[in-house]
């Protein structure tokens, strides 16, 4: 039987590793995506791309917070989470019109930000990402290391 998980360790890396451990969120800033196994206890993996768009990171030092929430609908368990506080919030799983919706919102809001539908063509066809400035960078690295 899965168990959930209500608390969750995470680890800054630049590459994930091939291997994940249960219970761990492990976050690359580099290439601005987080990947864990589902914290349902399936045991699936789930990667969760950071972006203006989509999910966005927050670390206060201590703890990880991720939003919006983290909804597995293509994996068989269809778990629902919200990730506050390095805690596991879980919410109930959508109806596929919820699911639906959600995906709609979610194009909505690519469109208005990147000002064109994306038409699954390469994403060259996309305005390149503004860069962070350099400083900004270093100091959340020395503030993550230092």
């Amino acid at each position: 039987m899965n168990r959930k998980l209500h608390t969750i360790g995470f680890q800054f890396v630049e590459f994930v590793p091939e291997t994940l451990a249960s219970g761990v969120l492990y976050i690359s800033l580099e290439y601005k995506t987080m990947v864990h196994l589902c914290f349902c206890g399936c045991s699936t993996k789930v990667v969760t791309p950071l972006s203006p768009t989509g999910w966005r990171l927050s670390f206060d030092g201590r703890t990880v917070s991720v939003a919006p929430s983290i909804g597995n609908w293509n994996l068989k368990c269809k778990s629902h989470y919200v990730i506050s506080g390095s805690r596991v919030e879980w919410h109930g799983a959508w109806t596929k019109e919820q699911i639906a919706a959600g995906f709609a919102r979610d194009q909505a809001v690519k469109v208005q930000y990147y000002g064109q539908k994306d038409t699954g063509a390469a994403s060259a066809t996309l305005p390149a990402p503004q860069q962070p400035r350099a400083g900004l960078v270093s100091r959340f690295i020395r503030f993550l290391f230092g």
